[in-house]
């Protein structure tokens, strides 16, 4: 007799997954519907789905799941209490690459003035600017998981002062890396401020007026994060005093802004519509985040990305 197959629930097409069956022939995929009822033959073990839940997923838990896996990396839109004792694990690290080379290049833009330097007509004066650098200058960047690191590796090549504050206060993986443990010492002297923390009840609203007052005066700040991890109202405060010389911005909240929000037209705000991860192949990595886990767990290996459900990342 056949050995039966260990169904994975999944909350996608399947027309781009049929590989991961071909890989795992032990694996059958089995797509359920977004929203609303379910087949009530329906049983999986397993759960790929998004990180912002579904109407159905509490239904779905309830047929047989114990590893549920979501294909991003924020989790801070997924109904933890629904999990039970399940395990979630969610995409950690897998956008680093990409979401690390659009800070660089924004936080490079501010320092070379791009793209105001670029010429439409004869400029007053050739051969002559006042450039900023990323050499010498010093990066703070809030939370060093992932996306951190990456960045933190990259701006080190570029010459740059680098400390950290993590959440857990281990050392920091990337040598030269200075770890700092509160805000304050985190803020001193920084020329750019990165957020990339995870939103939690602990980081929501950390980055406040309060914080904003101990910046040196022309701080770049760059969140890649979550907007909820900034109180925006503060941000436009700093930008209008002065004290922040820009802000750029993947993320905003709520998202999708509403037409008119400030954030589109103040003049300190570089603004993009949360696409910072993308890159050629970046789903792709979030799909075989997904299969090197599943092999973990076909072979009773520990998972990765396994999600803290009292800390919320």
């Amino acid at each position: 007799m056949a050995e039966s197959k260990r169904t994975v629930l999944v909350h996608f097409p399947l027309d781009g997954l049929r590989w991961i069956e071909e890989e795992f022939p032990e694996v059958e995929l089995v797509a359920v519907p977004e929203e609303g009822p379910l087949p009530a033959d329906l049983e999986g073990e397993i759960l790929f789905t998004s990180t912002w839940g579904h109407s159905n997923l509490e239904h779905l838990l309830a047929r047989g799941v114990r590893w549920v896996h979501t294909v991003g990396t924020g989790i801070d839109r997924f109904p933890l209490e629904d999990l039970g004792d399940r395990i979630l694990t969610c995409a950690r690290g897998a956008s680093a690459v990409p979401i690390a080379e659009w800070t660089l290049a924004v936080m490079l833009a501010f320092e070379k003035q791009l793209p105001d330097r670029w010429l439409s007509e004869p400029p007053t004066r050739w051969n002559w600017a006042q450039l900023g650098r990323l050499d010498g200058r010093t990066l703070a960047l809030l939370g060093l998981g992932g996306i951190g690191t990456a960045v933190a590796t990259r701006a080190l090549a570029f010459g740059m002062r680098v400390r950290a504050m993590r959440r857990s206060g281990r050392p920091s993986p990337v040598a030269g890396v200075e770890i700092v443990n509160d805000l304050s010492s985190l803020l001193a002297d920084a020329d750019h401020l990165v957020v990339a923390a995870p939103l939690t009840r602990r980081t929501r609203g950390m980055v406040d007026a309060e914080l904003l007052q101990r910046a040196k005066p022309g701080l770049h700040l760059v969140n890649v994060a979550r907007g909820e991890l900034v109180d925006q109202e503060a941000l436009r405060d700093a930008l209008e005093e002065g004290r922040i010389a820009r802000a750029s911005l993947d993320v905003a909240t709520p998202e999708p802004l509403p037409e008119g929000h400030w954030l589109y037209s103040h003049p300190g705000v570089r603004l993009s519509a949360h696409v910072s991860w993308s890159m050629p192949g970046a789903v792709d990595l979030l799909m075989q985040s997904f299969a090197a886990n599943l092999r973990r767990y076909l072979e009773g290996k520990p998972l990765e990305g396994v999600v803290d459900v009292e800390e919320g990342y």
